[in-house]
């Protein structure tokens, strides 16, 4: 490979840093690890004992070093974009796809985050910086690898119109899941977008008066009804997008998405996605026999909610 004797090889940038009014982004090098863990964090913090790594300083670039270097190296040619309204088997179909050695699998990587929300960065400047970014993550370190798939963070869905200005013949994939079932889920415990203030609420497009009227729980509806809005809103004004739905069964989520993107499998890396659905998502020494509940009904109205999941099963029974 013609990266590896480049000294930025197995180096890539994982945090936006603002110090003295200045903007850094700090790197870490990966050695030989892969993206294998089920968010991309774990994979970061095994990491964190390299030699490299375990310096008492960090190792940092500039807005504009990051940009110039990621011209200098071969990346994964960009299959897929995976959003989704989290608990929905996201996860596992990130972990499902990342079994694949010729896949780089994403998954929720922080300094994406970092960038779509940021306010420090002209629009053209950001849409650099975002593909830049993406270059480097995805930067070719093993022979075999051929796709790379990135999967967002669920409140990323309201940035879908940008991100399809900036890569118009990527597929996009919406993954989603009966409400109740994401919200019980949440129940047991509680992701961070579905406690009111954790994240700033405009990211959802909710009011301050939204939030008054609602009660705790209620919150968490109102995050995934805004999810769901921003799914049937995309969907209805974009090509080359797909609807996922993890109560048909992930094996036929991973069908359909492995059918829909530009890849040509083989029968074996198939098989090896198949196989990873037996175990659990965030276990892979675990086998997974389905989700289990509490039996208590959710104090929640679920009438606006009921509505647009079946606009989204309506479109999905059109494709």
């Amino acid at each position: 490979m013609e990266n590896i004797n480049h000294p930025l090889f197995n180096w890539i940038p994982v945090n936006l840093i603002k110090k003295d009014n200045a903007l850094y982004f700090e790197w870490i090098y990966l050695g030989d690890i892969k993206y294998a863990e089920p968010f991309f964090d774990e994979t970061i913090a095994k990491c964190k004992s390299h030699d490299y790594n375990s310096k008492p300083f960090k190792v940092i670039s500039t807005v504009d070093n990051l940009i110039d270097w990621s011209k200098d190296l071969i990346s994964v040619e960009l299959k897929a974009l995976v959003f989704h309204v989290s608990r929905c088997g996201s996860t596992m179909l990130s972990q499902s796809l990342a079994t694949s050695s010729e896949n780089i699998m994403i998954s929720e990587a922080p300094i994406i985050d970092q960038i779509l929300r940021s306010d420090l960065f002209a629009l053209d400047k950001k849409s650099i910086l975002i593909k830049s970014v993406i270059k480097l993550l995805g930067q070719k370190r093993f022979s075999e690898q051929k796709n790379l798939i990135i999967k967002l963070d669920a409140w990323h869905i309201f940035k879908a119109d940008y991100l399809r200005s900036l890569f118009p013949e990527i597929p996009f994939a919406l993954l989603y899941r009966n409400p109740e079932e994401v919200l019980k889920s949440h129940q047991k415990l509680m992701g961070m977008h579905m406690v009111p203030n954790l994240l700033p609420s405009d990211i959802f497009g909710i009011s301050n008066k939204e939030i008054n009227e609602r009660s705790y729980q209620q919150y968490g509806a109102l995050v995934l009804e805004k999810y769901f809005e921003g799914f049937l809103d995309f969907y209805e004004k974009n090509q080359n997008v797909i609807i996922l739905n993890y109560n048909n069964g992930m094996k036929a989520v991973v069908e359909k998405f492995t059918s829909h993107i530009n890849v040509d499998y083989s029968t074996d890396e198939l098989e090896k996605m198949y196989d990873r659905l037996k175990k659990h998502s965030k276990n892979e020494t675990a086998a997974f026999f389905g989700d289990s509940f509490k039996e208590e009904p959710l104090q929640i109205d679920f009438e606006r909610l009921d509505i647009l999941h079946l606009k989204l099963n309506n479109n999905l029974v059109q494709v």
